[in-house]
């Protein structure tokens, strides 16, 4: 399912705050080289993790999913200025290309890039978080949340990607829903149940979900 016609898409891309030569440069080496280049959050989406980030001025960042270091990029250009993104990801292929990346950036200092399962380096974390983005594998987005709520400060922000999953979540055939779009439905009615934190998702690109914590 196409969420935006691409004309709209466009548009607002075009009325959006541009790209960095190094944020274009990660896109296009993302399309021309990685597998699945459609996990890169990109323009809107990084604009708005940039946003958020901004409004936030975090001391503490947290992100599950580093893929090719896009996203994380983004959110770092909120950090304050004794500021750390510690950034998660499973994937090792990826490794050298992504940390020459965060080495071409103003932020390369501020960034923690951990090569791992997440599940065995979130608990090894005892930090407050101002800021936590999650865009790993779908199954985990629960235990995720379940993971660092208690580690995010009051005002502090939780998001997730991919939360509409393609349209998946409004497929009304039971057996068209498998394991990753059932997690995602059982996560979006969670976190909208969650007396702990303000919700709201956007739909963004894949979807958004938004958590502040009360």
């Amino acid at each position: 399912m196409e969420l935006v016609p691409k004309e709209i898409e466009a548009y607002v891309e075009a009325h959006t705050e541009a790209e960095s030569e190094l944020l274009r440069h990660v896109n296009r080496e993302t399309h021309a080289k990685a597998l699945k280049p459609r996990m890169l959050s990109g323009h809107m989406q990084g604009r708005v993790l940039a946003l958020f980030s901004r409004l936030l001025r975090p001391e503490r960042i947290l992100e599950v999913g580093t893929y090719t270091g896009y996203s994380a990029l983004c959110l770092c250009e909120g950090l304050a200025e004794n500021g750390k993104l510690i950034t998660i990801d499973v994937n090792e292929e990826l490794e050298t290309q992504v940390r020459s990346t965060f080495d071409q950036s103003p932020f390369g200092s501020k960034i923690d890039y951990r090569i791992g399962n997440a599940l065995d380096i979130i608990p090894s974390i005892q930090e407050q978080l101002d800021l936590v983005f999650i865009d790993a594998d779908k199954a985990n987005y629960q235990t995720y949340y379940d993971m660092v709520i208690d580690q995010v400060r009051p005002g502090g922000i939780i998001m997730a990607d991919n939360v509409l999953w393609s349209g998946k979540v409004v497929e009304t055939s039971p057996r068209k829903t498998d394991k990753d779009t059932q997690a995602l439905l059982d996560f979006n009615r969670s976190l909208s149940q969650d007396e702990r934190v303000h919700c709201l998702l956007l739909p963004i690109r894949d979807g958004i979900m938004i958590a502040q914590k009360k």
